[in-house]
């Protein structure tokens, strides 16, 4: 396609309302919603409400941050929504049956994408106002959106002066826009939550496997803040992850979060996607240290792998005395997703000088369970297997699994347990036979 000094014209013809631009949607298609605070909510809202001719859609997309009207009870013969991670606006439709879940690694999804085996009809973005060439950013969501705008038959785009314009693989030039509509909407935004003690002290132990010059993948969250908050003495870190948050920001502008030590793409703070509030937002608009990149990059092991000193902090749900990690369900129904964690395990694994931490509190349930459990239970899924654990962490120290027998593994684990569980786990395990029972 050719670039000329006339797309000013051409994007003025494209200008649409959202209940004009979602009729260009057929009936029986796919439709892909960017991701997390990127959501296009007049759009998708637009979908329920005017979008009158669709039946039989699918709808898919990583967690967003804004409404999900498309699940609501009633609507099942004009939408089935597929989730490849489960957040909290679609989780009782899964779990409830009325939407589905498709576990599946975060750096393969680009791949589903464009590869046709879950090809997308229509697109549903939201991007920065065009540059001087007629080039709109995609903001804050580039991770498998970048595949879907390659690849989608129609691209439907709100224009949102209140997107941030972030730089790398972010550009879409708007010749390849379909409509375009109008908007002037606040990202939605996640605040910073309060630490508590138990946080605290998982951010400590966790900060205590850091060195100097290590690259950080964080999630988002109380515990990924408080070992962030743990780090502020440390020097030249960097970052290469899937999501960036306000924690990293604040690193960065204390200096903390140079890049210089980094192995690959030295100097740049390496995401995919950008969740937080507005004032990092505001700080990721036209920075030039920050790089987005699809999540086939950015979740790729072995681009991650190039980064020494890979240090990959995750979650878990539940650990069993064995080292199987089970992240995405609970009880036997579907919570979140499988994500990205699996993705960085793997390449911290492969790192030179790399560690893989699994950081979890040691309860649940204002401390009536335990999170290390003698056997996960049933109907939950093996996220991280027990051959690729290394570190795990609570608030109660980091136990090093790495090349640990189950006998070893079983002790260490009992050892950064709550202490009012660790007299029954020591007990399971060695009715399992773990460790000797005598």
């Amino acid at each position: 396609m050719t670039f000329d000094l006339d797309w000013k014209t051409r994007y003025a013809r494209k200008i649409a309302t959202a209940e004009e631009a979602v009729r260009a949607i057929l009936p029986g298609r796919r439709i892909l919603i960017s991701s997390g605070a990127a959501e296009p909510g007049r759009l998708v809202q637009a979908l329920v409400t005017h979008g009158t001719q669709l039946r039989g859609n699918e709808i898919v997309h990583l967690m967003t941050l804004g409404a999900a009207p498309y699940v609501a009870p009633g609507l099942e013969e004009r939408f089935r929504h597929m989730a490849f991670f489960i957040g909290s606006n679609v989780r009782p439709a899964v779990q409830e049956g009325r939407a589905d879940f498709l576990p599946v690694f975060l750096s393969e999804i680009p791949q589903l994408i464009t590869s046709g085996r879950i090809g997308v009809h229509a697109a549903l973005i939201q991007v920065s106002p065009p540059d001087q060439h007629g080039f709109v950013s995609l903001g804050v969501s580039v991770d498998i959106v970048r595949g879907a705008v390659d690849t989608a038959d129609i691209i439907l785009a709100e224009i949102n002066p209140q997107m941030p314009r972030t730089l790398g693989d972010s550009f879409l030039h708007v010749d390849h826009i379909a409509h375009l509509v109008p908007v002037d909407d606040p990202l939605p935004e996640l605040t910073v939550e309060p630490l508590d003690d138990v946080c605290r002290e998982i951010g400590h132990h966790t900060a205590q496997l850091i060195p100097n010059g290590a690259t950080l993948q964080m999630g988002i969250g109380r515990i990924p803040d408080a070992v962030m908050s743990g780090l502020k003495e440390r020097s030249d870190l960097g970052i290469h992850t899937e999501m960036l948050s306000d924690g990293v920001m604040a690193l960065a502008k204390a200096g903390v979060i140079t890049g210089r030590k980094k192995t690959l793409l030295p100097g740049k703070i390496v995401t995919s996607f950008i969740m937080g509030t507005r004032a990092l937002y505001d700080w990721v608009d036209d920075n030039p240290a920050v790089e987005m990149r699809p999540s086939s990059f950015t979740n790729d092991s072995f681009q991650i792998a190039r980064n020494d000193q890979m240090m990959a902090v995750n979650s878990a749900l539940a650990v069993d005395l064995t080292g199987q990690v089970a992240a995405d369900s609970i009880g036997g129904r579907f919570f979140s997703g499988i994500g990205g964690q699996v993705d960085f395990i793997r390449g911290a694994a492969r790192s030179k000088g790399g560690k893989p931490i699994i950081a979890l509190p040691s309860t649940a349930k204002n401390g009536e369970i335990s999170r290390i459990v003698p056997v996960l239970e049933e109907g939950a899924g093996v996220v991280t297997s027990r051959g690729d654990i290394h570190y795990v962490v609570t608030e109660y120290g980091a136990a090093d699994l790495w090349g640990k027998n189950i006998r070893q593994r079983t002790m260490a684990l009992i050892g950064i347990a709550h202490p009012d569980f660790r007299g029954e786990l020591l007990a399971a395990a060695k009715a399992r036979k773990y460790v000797f029972p005598g």
